[in-house]
């Protein structure tokens, strides 16, 4: 499988991730913007005591809106649309190419310059375009892939790990929760879990503190995940909404309206 072809991580469709995204893009432009304008003899922005500094304003707000925009939609489709990276980075670019589109329409009539001039601004507005956005966006998937890889490799020592993917399982001792949008959840010895079920898009996990108390922890993850992930230890699926912990269960019986446990 190419790398465009591969799934994409979760991570980078999660909702901090997509708004610390959007956060450094905007200030990654801002930046840029400031730098570049003294520089730019074709542009029509300008800071400062201008009749153009309130149309700058205006487009960066609504350049701003439009990524904002996207990235919602982004984040709200991701249990739907399942993206590879080739998706992904189409998505972005078009992000991009909107934003020019909208800079190339807006400056041939204020300026005055022509509509043969048109394909020139276009090109000229892309090579802005893709230096302001796409190269943060680089740089932060970089920095979540990184983060990610710690994340994992901080994690190793405690177990198993609850992903898409199925992670063989040798010999359980913590178990690792993560939410569909890859974050850290819950972390717990695998004594002390009881059993996790199914609520709609949630699982609820079931265990004791260290105080020997029951809690519980509502998560938003499949429980199918779970079942995938801890397959061959003793989280076994008994029911098409629980998992149990079969070294908990002390009375195993058959009833009229199916099997019942008793739990320690």
């Amino acid at each position: 499988m190419s790398f465009f072809n591969s799934p994409l991580p979760g991570y980078l469709r999660g909702k901090n991730q997509l708004i610390y995204t959007v956060t450094f893009t905007a200030l990654f432009s801002i930046v840029f913007l400031l730098v570049s304008l003294p520089f730019s003899h074709n542009s029509w922005m300008a800071l400062g005591n201008s009749r153009f500094f309130v149309f700058t304003v205006l487009f960066a707000l609504g350049s701003l809106l439009i990524v904002i925009l996207s990235k919602f939609i982004m984040y709200k489709t991701r249990n739907k649309l399942k993206m590879n990276f080739l998706g992904y980075i189409t998505w972005c670019v078009s992000e991009v190419l909107v934003i020019c589109l909208a800079y190339s329409f807006i400056t041939v009539p204020i300026t005055g310059i022509g509509w043969d001039q048109f394909p020139k601004t276009l090109g000229n507005a892309l090579l802005y375009g893709n230096t302001s956005l796409i190269i943060p966006y680089i740089l932060a998937g970089m920095y979540y892939a990184i983060q990610d890889k710690n994340q994992i490799i901080r994690l190793m020592n405690y177990g198993n790990v609850v992903s898409d993917e199925t992670v063989p399982v040798s010999q359980l001792e913590k178990i690792t929760l993560f939410d569909n949008s890859g974050d850290l959840k819950l972390c717990v010895s695998a004594s002390n879990l009881y059993y996790i079920e199914s609520d709609d898009n949630y699982i609820v996990v079931w265990y004791t503190d260290s105080k020997g108390d029951l809690k519980r922890y509502m998560l938003r993850c499949r429980l199918k995940t779970v079942e995938e992930s801890f397959r061959g230890s003793s989280l076994v699926r008994c029911h098409r909404k629980y998992i149990v912990n079969m070294d908990k269960v002390k009375v195993l019986r058959k009833e009229k309206d199916g099997y019942e446990l008793d739990l320690d």
